[in-house]
Order: structure tokens, then C-alpha cells, then sequence
């Protein structure tokens, strides 16, 4: 059976450029203890990434019937696929009316590293979009492997690609400090004026390559 390595490195990339990823990991480094605080966010993200795509592994592990994928695993990237293209054209035509960021992204600067933890978790395993990746990403996981190795590796890889844009704040500002801090504001601005058209973009896109994968399978 050939590893859907190239689908879940799509998804798991699609999770990486979404600002629900990076604008709260870069807004933990203006914390009073940005060091502690963005590692505990970044573990945060890593583990709910994992939780979230080994339950939907599981899931699909309990569907599959027999050895290799049935029809319900492309429906499922279809559904899943559609969802996200209508989430994404929604969020494209509402963004002029909604508001620049989320009222709670507000308060991370205050944050402690237990809660900067809870937060990435809770983000990775209960936004709309981020599990709507994540199940698509589990999905083919749980039907396009045969052991727990292949499985394990698959979600591995999905969790560490999908937090390289929470990594890769965090580990700029350990080995260049407060030197990094100029840019990563300019980062941080400029994601929060178009934060509603990137997913927006992004969602559509991962949604077609979806449709487009189930549809071909049937």
C-alpha cells in the first residue's frame, strides 16, 4: 500500500500557513518569560496535532474493512473537502466586516507557559479548520497505511511539518534573542491585516486538492 505522503504533507502544510498557527506563536514572545512560555506553546501545538491525528487515524482504522482503501475514505476527503472550500469562500467574503483578529488572541501576551500549553492544544484539536485538516489528514492516514510504524511515522510527520510556523519563531528568538523581535512584529502585523484572506486562500485550496484526490479514488 503507498504511504499518502505527499497528502499529508499538503494538509499539514495548509495547517503550518495558517494564521491561527503562527500569529499566537509569535504574540507568546512578548510574553514576560517568552522563552518558557513559546517552548510550552510550541509542545502545546505538537501535542494536540498528534492527539487530534491519531484519534481520526484510529477512526478510519475502525471504518476500514479490508486491506486496502474503500469508497468511504474518498468520500470522506470529498466532504471534507467541501467543507473547507465553503468555509474558505465564507471566510474570503466576510473579511472586510469581521474584525482584524479574534477577541481572545488579545490576552496571550499575558499568559503563563501551563496556559501558552493549553492554549496551542486547544487550538490544534478544537478550530474548525485546523480539525477539519487534521481529520482529512488522519483520514488518509488510517486508510493508506498498514501497520502502527507506518501510521506512527505518517503522523509524525504531519505533526512536525504542521508546527514548523510555530517552530521557527520560537527558535529564531533562542539563538538571536531580541535581535529577531523587529521582524517578527512586522510579521505579526502584517498577518494580523490579512489573516482572514490567507485562510481564506488556503482553505479553498487544500479543499480543491481534496475534492480532487477523493473524486479520482471513486
Amino acid at each position: 500500500m503507498e504511504l499518502p505522503i505527499s497528502e499529508v504533507l499538503a494538509l499539514a502544510l495548509a495547517v503550518a500557513a495558517s494564521p491561527f498557527a503562527i500569529i499566537p506563536a509569535i504574540l507568546v514572545l512578548f510574553t514576560d518569560r517568552p522563552r518558557a512560555t513559546s517552548l510550552a506553546y510550541l509542545a502545546g501545538w505538537l501535542v494536540g496535532l498528534v492527539v487530534g491525528a491519531t484519534a481520526f487515524v484510529l477512526l478510519a482504522g475502525v471504518i476500514e474493512l479490508g486491506d486496502e482503501p474503500t469508497s468511504w475514505s474518498f468520500w470522506a476527503r470529498i466532504v471534507i473537502g467541501l467543507a473547507l472550500v465553503v468555509l474558505g469562500i465564507r471566510k474570503w467574503t466576510t473579511r472586510s466586516t469581521a474584525s482584524d483578529l479574534p477577541a481572545w488572541m488579545s490576552s496571550i501576551e499575558s499568559l503563563r507557559p501551563p496556559r501558552a500549553f493549553a492554549l496551542a492544544t486547544g487550538l490544534a484539536l478544537v478550530n474548525p479548520k485546523i480539525l477539519l485538516l487534521t481529520a482529512a489528514a488522519g483520514a488518509a492516514i488510517g486508510a493508506g497505511t498498514d501497520g502502527a510504524y507506518d501510521a506512527l511515522s505518517m503522523v509524525a510527520l504531519y505533526a512536525a511539518v504542521g508546527a514548523l510556523s510555530v517552530a521557527l519563531p520560537v527558535l529564531a528568538f533562542l539563538v538571536l534573542g531580541d535581535r529577531v523581535m523587529t521582524t517578527l512584529k512586522r510579521g505579526r502585523d502584517w498577518l494580523e491585516r490579512n489573516n482572514a484572506a490567507v485562510m481564506a486562500v488556503v482553505m479553498v485550496v487544500i479543499g480543491l486538492v481534496l475534492v480532487r484526490n477523493g473524486y479520482g479514488g471513486l
